[in-house]
């Protein structure tokens, strides 16, 4: 081969060698490009959903907040409450001293009524005579509707030796009143003493037993355990109101007894 044709050749495989490095160029530019235009496309994917999970992240956060504050709120409503509870709790402790030392007033205001009714009555000169016979008429006219035709005070009654004692005995009609009178009415052994009496009354005066016997347990006040007590054994409660004598369970015992 000459030497003119050796060039040509050379210069032909140089040409094909650069068209073939040309053309693979282009496929690897074409490749990347394709390859940018993926990451291109992924990278727009991947911001959408970032924006997507940033929006999510700020709905979030704003719930949060709402949350957080609802949160806040409910707590200082609880503050609130438990600061008014306190305070209620507060004004129930004072009231409930104010009330005990309200009853405690009262009670001695009324040991102290007692004492000074009794000292007028040691005085004058006894309960019976003094505060109850007076009256005693006008009390039985009131809620039996009947006179006493004959009122005895201290009533002794003698029998083989013996001697009971009936601090005011009073016949009205068919009844026979037979009245226990107590400065000290709460003592409970004092009724239970009254009870007995009024068992063994007609050994001592068989003539009651042609009446209806009225039993009344009589002081110039009592408790109400106390009338309690009476009721339940059928006696009558009197005391003092004022300048009349009232029997404080009347009502009770006349429904009792229907």
């Amino acid at each position: 081969m000459s030497t003119a044709a050796q060039k040509l050749s050379d210069l032909e495989r140089g040409l094909m060698e650069l068209v073939y490095q040309s053309r693979l160029s282009e496929m690897k530019i074409k490749e990347l490009a394709e390859e940018m235009i993926d990451f291109k496309d992924e990278m727009k994917e991947f911001k959408d959903e970032m924006k997507v999970f940033k929006d999510e992240m700020k709905e979030f956060k704003d719930e949060m907040k709402v949350f957080v504050d609802e949160m806040k709120e409910f707590k200082d409503e609880m503050k609130e409450f438990k600061d008014e509870m306190k305070e209620f709790k507060d004004e129930m402790k004072e009231f409930k001293d104010e009330m005990k030392e309200f009853k405690e007033e009262m009670r001695q205001s009324k040991r102290d009524m007692d004492k000074k009714w009794g000292d007028l009555a040691r005085k004058m000169g006894t309960l019976i005579e003094d505060i109850f016979i007076p009256s005693f008429d006008l009390a039985i006219e009131k809620y039996f509707h009947l006179t006493p035709r004959d009122v005895m005070p201290r009533r002794k009654i003698r029998k083989s030796g013996d001697t009971l004692e009936v601090d005011i005995l009073a016949y009205a009609g068919e009844m026979a009143f037979v009245v226990e009178v107590k400065a000290s009415p709460n003592r409970l052994e004092y009724v239970h003493d009254f009870i007995a009496k009024l068992k063994i009354l007609p050994d001592f005066l068989p003539e009651i037993q042609n009446y209806k016997i009225v039993p009344i347990y009589a002081a110039l006040d009592m408790e109400d355990k106390t009338i309690a007590l009476l009721t339940r054994n059928n006696i009558y409660a009197m005391v003092v109101r004022g300048d009349i004598l009232e029997l404080v369970n009347f009502q009770d015992l006349e429904r009792k007894n229907d």
